[in-house]
């Protein structure tokens, strides 16, 4: 399967508004309970550095096939978040987190996800690119 270096300049751009969506549920910042359930990973550091982690998607958005080590740096991190993820739920309830507040409850849900999707996403462009550059 190829997909079209449009789309692919699409998912860069998807994965950084999909980061910034971090935003909305920390209530720009506010939001008490997501910090709480995991202080170290989910600091408000930690969620502005979700926020920075998206610009850096969407800067490379336009020539990512300039960059194909960095697309391997962001599939690491993809991973990592979503090892981490895994990690919270097999030590944590969701309920207890969704009893305090609905947007954080949302966010531990859903926030996994979308890193094990971009992670198969950058992978995939990373991947691409090695082979488009042996094959030219």
């Amino acid at each position: 399967m190829e997909i079209s270096p449009s789309s692919i300049r699409k998912g860069f751009i998807l994965a950084g508004l999909m980061n910034m969506s971090v935003l909305l549920f920390s209530k720009l910042f506010t939001n008490p309970v997501i910090p709480e359930f995991d202080p170290v990973v989910m600091s408000n550091f930690g969620l502005l550095m979700i926020l920075i982690w998206g610009l850096a998607y969407i800067s490379v958005a336009n020539n990512y096939n300039r960059v194909k080590w960095l697309i391997a740096v962001f599939a690491i991190e993809k991973f990592i978040y979503g090892f981490t993820w895994i990690n919270w739920h097999l030590n944590n309830s969701i309920t207890e987190v969704f009893d305090k507040d609905l947007f954080a409850g949302i966010f531990y849900a859903v926030y996994g996800l979308n890193d094990w999707i971009f992670f198969l996403f950058f992978t995939y462009v990373f991947f691409n690119l090695l082979k488009t550059r042996k094959s030219s």
